[in-house]
């Protein structure tokens, strides 16, 4: 993670904020009292809620785990002919 003063923040932020938005790789921001504050994209912070919410649901992380398995063994759910056809609209 890149790291600027928020001097350096405040004199250029709209040239931050756009590398932010189109590189997501969100910037440290460093003050002189130590309080840090990180600046993100808000597509890129709606992403990691939405994998943390992932990552702390057990029962999911289950059903991910058993999933991750059967499709290694070749083990799940083959949907028939008919139902193929409707997930893909043929």
């Amino acid at each position: 993670m890149h790291s600027v003063t928020v001097n350096k923040f405040r004199d250029q932020m709209k040239n931050f904020v756009e590398q932010v938005i189109s590189q997501h790789l969100p910037i440290r921001v460093t003050r002189r009292n130590g309080e840090d504050f990180v600046v993100v994209g808000a597509e890129d912070w709606e992403r990691e809620q939405e994998t943390l919410y992932v990552l702390q649901n057990s029962s999911l992380m289950r059903q991910i785990a058993e999933s991750s398995r059967t499709h290694a063994t070749d083990g799940g759910y083959k949907p028939r002919d008919d139902e193929t056809d409707e997930i893909l609209g043929v």
